[in-house]
């Protein structure tokens, strides 16, 4: 198993900017590994996902960001592809790529994207990764002739500084054998979403899909969203995973232990309750010790 990463989640509230800042700057100090920014552009108070990105990746030196996930309706792959490549150059090689098929499908519909459900909507991520991938290889021509995507006759280019990884959001099993199949990692959805208890299932078919293409499993990421409060004291953490965490820096690294051991998440992204510094230091200074140490690491 590949050591285990810690990082926090993000929304890009425009009132807040200075704060999301200073929260991407703390993650940096403490020494997180990721800064994940959500992308709801529908939301009339998110800043631009991609816009706060690029900020966060100039105000700090070495955490890396990713969009978690980015809204692929609302924005093609082919720019998707330019936008990750320039990040990633402008970092040196800090740049990750999360990927989803677009939650709400009202947000998307009202600002004029398109309506893709079920097999559409897999299709159009499984396109859009080929498409992605193919633009990052220099010299060569980009022709992707599908259902939902097609790019022809432009040239590959440019390419990232480092291997960006793409993280695919998504909770349904045809997902994850998506994931198992082109995908370099699954952003697990958050637990009132989908409970610890299916995350187990979920990372078996994903594990299944991608030995059925002849990959190994264990070069796919696994991140685990964690939403909740590092409190002084014990306060009984829900067992199934459906609620936030409300817990002791002890429980929340037996929580990690349990995912890391029992459910195969090797990445572990904290989403405090608001904007606040303070949380993000107490789950690096507090929990994430804890928690490697649980993990021999």
């Amino acid at each position: 198993m590949m050591a285990a990463r810690f990082g926090i989640s993000i929304p890009p509230v425009a009132s807040a900017l200075p704060v999301v800042l200073d929260m991407a700057k703390a993650a940096d100090d403490e020494g997180l590994d990721l800064v994940g920014i959500q992308d709801h552009p529908y939301n009339a108070e998110f800043g631009d996902a991609f816009a706060v990105l690029g900020a966060c990746l100039a105000a700090t030196s070495r955490v890396s960001v990713y969009p978690g996930v980015a809204n692929l309706p609302l924005r093609t792959p082919a720019m998707l592809a330019k936008q990750a490549a320039t990040l990633d150059l402008l970092s040196g090689g800090r740049f990750e790529l999360g990927l989803g098929a677009g939650a709400f499908e009202s947000g998307v519909i009202g600002m004029g994207g398109p309506l893709r459900k079920g097999r559409a909507a897999l299709l159009a991520l499984a396109e859009g990764i080929e498409i992605i991938r193919a633009e990052w290889r220099p010299g060569r021509l980009v022709s992707v002739l599908g259902a939902e995507y097609t790019v022809q006759g432009i040239e590959g280019g440019p390419a990232p500084a480092h291997p960006i990884g793409i993280w695919v959001g998504g909770m349904g099993p045809h997902a994850m054998d998506l994931i198992g199949t082109f995908a370099d990692g699954w952003v697990a959805p958050l637990p009132n979403w989908m409970p610890w208890e299916h995350w187990g299932p979920a990372n078996a078919r994903i594990d299944a899909a991608a030995q059925a293409v002849g990959r190994d499993p264990r070069a796919i990421s696994r991140l685990a969203a964690l939403p909740g409060v590092v409190s002084d004291r014990s306060l009984q953490p829900d067992p199934r995973g459906a609620n936030p965490i409300h817990g002791s820096a002890d429980e929340w690294a037996d929580i990690i232990a349990h995912l890391a051991r029992q459910r195969g998440f090797d990445t572990f992204i904290y989403w405090p309750p608001g904007f606040d510094v303070d949380q993000v230091q107490r789950f690096a200074r507090l929990v994430v010790p804890a928690a490697r140490e649980r993990l021999g690491e």
